[in-house]
């Protein structure tokens, strides 16, 4: 049986699944603006709310690392895994804002691919959710990193499509232009998720 100096301290875990919740809070926002009648200001609002609260939470836990003196893990990881968490809450916030400021909701509608990368970044915040109390324990986590990277590929599909679509002559030159950055931030929040995955996994092998 492995034994471990390191400590249980619940307040780090508590952290990461504060942050992956809101991550689910961001997606959910994000699925809302394919709604028809949809106030995409208070979209806009309320997304930039979660990503104050999220910036709190990264707050909070470094501060906690830099007030504690013994970690659960390494303190490059946990620095890591909540920067990372931030950067995915981030992309999420720039989507919406994106969408409100360019005015692309007042399209007859969104191109399909743009919903099936949201719908692709919903399924990763719960699963990340899921994930993160199993920290503590280091268990049952391989599932999650393997069906993150599975999302991830899938969301690459998407974005390639949508590329194509955008690139079709369906669309003005300048509509393209702010779709294919709203397009990046969505593309490059499916990264993000992957990326917390990949740390994630660094973790539980170093632990194991």
């Amino acid at each position: 049986m492995k034994f471990s100096f390191r400590p249980v301290e619940g307040a780090f875990y508590d952290l990461f699944t504060q942050a992956a919740n809101n991550l689910v809070k961001g997606t959910a926002l994000l699925n809302e603006l394919a709604l028809p009648g949809v106030d995409v200001q208070s979209v806009s609002d309320r997304l930039t709310d979660v990503e104050h609260d999220s910036d709190q939470i990264t707050h909070a836990l470094y501060k906690k690392i830099n007030s504690t003196f013994i970690t659960p893990f390494d303190r490059e990881d946990i620095y890591s895994l909540g920067s990372q968490l931030d950067d995915v809450m981030d992309h999420l916030e720039a989507v919406g804002n994106l969408l409100y400021l360019y005015g692309l909701t007042e399209l007859p509608s969104l191109p399909r691919e743009m919903h099936e990368l949201a719908d692709v970044l919903d399924q990763q915040a719960k699963i990340t959710a899921d994930a993160m109390p199993k920290l503590r324990a280091m268990k049952g986590l391989e599932e999650y990193w393997i069906e993150i990277n599975r999302l991830e590929n899938e969301g690459d599909r998407s974005y390639r499509m949508l590329l194509v679509r955008l690139f079709s002559g369906e669309y003005d030159a300048l509509t393209v232009l702010k779709m294919k950055e709203v397009a990046d931030e969505l593309e490059a929040a499916c990264d993000a998720f992957e990326h917390v995955a990949n740390t994630v996994e660094t973790i539980a092998v170093k632990e194991s």
